[in-house]
């Protein structure tokens, strides 16, 4: 990295490093080592994940008194979920910066999500040992705390039936349920959307909403429910 890209993605982390190797680490993914000896980002991930999960977790604690353990459990998985972590890197447009082996290189790398997210924890952990707890927050709140509360607080909440399903289906070693479009009624602007979700040729179940996610998030409900009942001890 020259000391021009240095000092720009520096600028884009809003902060400066006092001990620069830290970054260099911080964006090394291990397929960039050399030797046995050489240094990679995974335990400033270990670290930045840490320090992640407190400083969410408090965010969330003090932005949401009313909620219980429970509701701020589900709040925190959805805000340091993997697509919300890769969308800061994104944003941070940390892909340019990797260091990367040859085989991470030709195979795109630099836009894999699960490398991205890596990345990002990283710095985190790596802002933590250059200035401390302070230091990492604020990193964290501007970066991606704030852009992700931002607009979608009642997602937060909100149970996510799709992804549960696609869990359950999963853990049996099932394909991906299929939502289909059944219908959809009502003038332009007080529409209702009619969703199926089916699972091969079978249809688990159907349900309606103002929209299609809407709609989907109901369907998936029932299509769980109607699982659950039928294989109790799957």
């Amino acid at each position: 990295m020259t000391e021009e890209e240095r000092q720009e993605l520096e600028s884009a982390l809003g902060h400066h490093f006092e001990h620069s190797e830290r970054l260099d680490r911080a964006l090394t993914h291990r397929s960039h080592r050399q030797s046995s000896s050489d240094i990679d980002n995974e335990r400033l991930e270990f670290l930045g994940d840490r320090v992640l999960g407190l400083v969410a977790s408090e965010r969330l604690s003090h932005t949401f008194p009313e909620w219980d353990s429970g509701q701020l459990s589900k709040g925190l998985a959805r805000l340091v979920s993997a697509s919300s972590i890769h969308a800061a890197a994104k944003r941070l447009r940390l892909g340019s910066h990797l260091r990367l082996g040859p085989g991470e290189e030709k195979t795109g790398g630099r836009e894999k999500k699960r490398l991205l997210a890596d990345a990002y924890e990283a710095i985190v952990g790596a802002v933590y040992l250059d200035a401390g707890l302070a230091a990492a927050a604020s990193f964290l709140e501007r970066t991606l705390l704030a852009p992700a509360l931002a607009g979608h607080v009642e997602g937060l909440e909100r149970p996510d039936h799709k992804s549960a399903l696609q869990e359950w289906l999963q853990q049996r070693g099932r394909g991906p349920a299929e939502y289909r479009l059944h219908n959809e009624t009502g003038p332009d602007h007080q529409k209702t959307f009619e969703v199926e979700v089916w699972l091969g040729q079978r249809l688990l179940a159907g349900s309606a909403g103002r929209s299609k996610k809407e709609a989907e998030q109901a369907a998936a409900r029932l299509a769980l429910k109607a699982l659950e009942a039928t294989s109790p001890s799957a």
